[in-house]
């Protein structure tokens, strides 16, 4: 596959790699030279431009005022509604009191430095647009330390509790700190739980695994109905984390729910590497992941075509997949389904704010010294996107209001945690992230380019409206990239929780539209306007979605096909999801 350019290089640079990887461990993976770059980007630019200093000026003067407005008018009781608001994902103001003096007052200056802050590195005539929003990314990373809700002073909710546990949530709160600073220290991963046990619990679908190698698992999950669609389902899930977010509690299972509704389901279960198999690449997880695959499937269904689905980077994988098989006159799918997966990565979202070509360089020296990249590493980047929620938040309930983080299924998975292999993840970064080579027609599969248009098999495509990862006016592009006929939905809820989108889930709701193969392409400001919500789960849509291309329900096949060399192996969810 299409990979950085193989130049020949002096030993001597190992040299250099090793300095680089140790000052990697010691930065979190965050390049200083890309940082060191937007900062002074923004500052030069700044410092010629004294019409914004000016402008700035008096953004300073007007906030000021404003809250001394708001002040004056608290003190003689005529106070309206404050003059700052937090944005919309910032839970850090719920408690009440925090709309009364002085807590009010602490946090509408926050507020008006964090409202200053954004307009200070908002674009600017001749800045590059990533280093603008790279300085107002680091801007409110520092600005959220210092926040007046990280404070057990200055924090009305901490007051409360404090004075109503004596200080009891204050001790419990230092031993919560005590353990995460030695699981940190220690990256021991913590057990699950055993109400949670995998396989009992989560991933609990009844099946087999029919077939394994150095990669992957395939699982095929039994039946439970009489009679099943034809055309058995592939799911191709993301290699950045352990499947069975697909297959959680039996009640919000996505594969449980396709096997109730007659379909024969398999998955994929990722290995999770070790430094062994730093030399992965992403033909490897092609031919050995997906393909491999899919002729098992053949031969346990022979005659029949797949529908094939894949979520997240494993919907990537697919759609390079399917475009390769396309353009090879292989017609073994019977549709695609990409649930939150993107095919272009120009509008990636905030996690292009951390990908240039110093910083995937310092990830690339960091994966070759100890040879794949572990989540926990990723797991900081997720986590700083959403800082305020995801770290400050959090760490205030379990630091100093001395609540347990419960255990969820979904939280039992997310601390579930995988490795990516060095070389394979640096495929990803560089040819299809930073480069983003698959829209641009320069993505090569076994040295021929390929593209998306040549699909023809019907395609479902699935966004989540708050989407971080993959945001979904991006994934919404894969529209403007294929011809064949095409089904998009828009569903409420983030990148985990939007696909977790089971019927009775309450508070749901999505958008559907249909494409006719070679109509012509609507923007996506267009089409959500065009397209009211409809309340309830979009798995009913999909599952109807799927029905319809399908033929007349059979009899269903056998678990696995030994006399072809895939017997059934052990049971699900088989061993590779216990990988460590």
């Amino acid at each position: 596959m299409a990979a950085q350019d193989e130049r020949p290089s002096h030993p001597h640079q190992n040299l250099d790699r090793s300095v680089m990887a140790a000052m990697a461990q010691l930065t979190g993976g965050v390049s200083p030279h890309a940082v060191a770059d937007a900062w002074t980007d923004w500052w030069l630019h700044m410092a010629r431009a004294p019409g914004r200093q000016l402008e700035l000026i008096e953004k300073a003067q007007q906030n000021t005022l404003r809250l001394m407005q708001h002040a004056a008018a608290e003190m003689t009781g005529k106070a309206q509604d404050a003059p700052f608001a937090p944005k919309a994902n910032d839970t850090r103001w719920t408690h009440p009191d925090w709309a009364k003096p002085p807590f009010s007052q602490w946090q509408q200056g926050f507020l008006a430095l964090q409202d200053w802050w954004d307009h200070a590195t908002d674009d600017l005539r001749g800045l590059r647009h990533k280093s603008a929003e790279r300085t107002g990314f680091m801007i409110r990373q520092m600005l959220d330390t210092v926040a007046p809700s990280n404070f057990p002073a200055l924090n009305p909710g901490i007051i409360e509790k404090t004075l109503q546990t004596r200080g009891q949530n204050l001790t419990e709160g230092a031993a919560h700190l005590a353990a995460d600073v030695v699981q940190t220290l220690t990256q021991a991963k913590r057990p699950i739980p055993e109400e949670f046990a995998l396989g009992k619990h989560l991933a609990c679908t009844p099946g087999k695994v029919v077939y394994r190698n150095d990669i992957m698992e395939l699982i095929q999950y039994s039946p439970q109905t009489d009679l099943v669609h034809p055309e058995p389902v592939l799911i191709v899930p993301a290699w950045i984390m352990k499947y069975y977010i697909l297959d959680l509690s039996p009640e919000n299972s996505l594969i449980r729910h396709l096997v109730a509704q007659g379909f024969t389901v398999f998955c994929i279960s990722w290995c999770n590497p070790t430094a062994d198999q730093a030399d992965l690449s992403l033909e490897d997880y092609r031919k050995r992941g997906v393909l491999a695959a899919l002729d098992a499937i053949n031969a346990i269904v022979p005659g029949r075509q797949v529908h094939a689905n894949g979520y997240c980077l494993g919907g990537t994988m697919l759609a390079i997949a399917a475009a390769s098989m396309a353009r090879d006159g292989d017609d073994r799918l019977a549709s695609v389904t990409l649930m939150a997966a993107q095919v272009d990565f120009i509008e990636a979202g905030e996690l292009l704010l951390f990908l240039d070509e110093s910083q995937v360089a310092f990830l690339e020296d960091m994966m070759w010294e100890q040879g794949y990249l572990d989540r926990p590493q990723m797991a900081r980047t997720f986590a700083a996107i959403r800082a305020e929620d995801l770290i400050y938040t959090r760490a205030v309930r379990r630091y100093f209001l001395g609540i347990e983080d419960l255990p969820s299924d979904i939280t039992v998975w997310n601390g579930d945690t995988t490795r990516m292999p060095a070389r394979m993840h640096s495929e990803y970064l560089r040819g299809i992230f930073l480069e983003n080579r698959i829209t641009a027609g320069r993505f090569a599969v076994e040295g021929k380019v390929i593209a998306l248009k040549d699909i023809t098999a019907p395609m479902f495509v699935v966004a989540t409206e708050s989407d971080h990862i993959a945001p979904w006016r991006s994934v919404y592009k894969t529209q403007l990239f294929t011809d064949n006929d095409l089904t998009f939905v828009l569903t409420k809820g983030g990148h985990n929780g939007g696909i977790l989108s089971e019927p009775g889930h309450k508070g749901r709701h999505y958008r559907i539209s249909h494409r006719r193969a070679g109509a012509p392409y609507m923007g996506p400001d267009s089409w959500l306007k065009g397209h009211d919500p409809r309340p309830g789960s979009w798995w009913q849509e999909w599952t109807c979605w799927l029905e319809q291309n399908s033929g007349a329900q059979v009899a269903p096949p056998a678990m696995g096909a030994r006399d072809k060399g895939y017997p059934a192996l052990c049971d699900a969810p088989g061993t590779y999801i216990h990988q460590g």
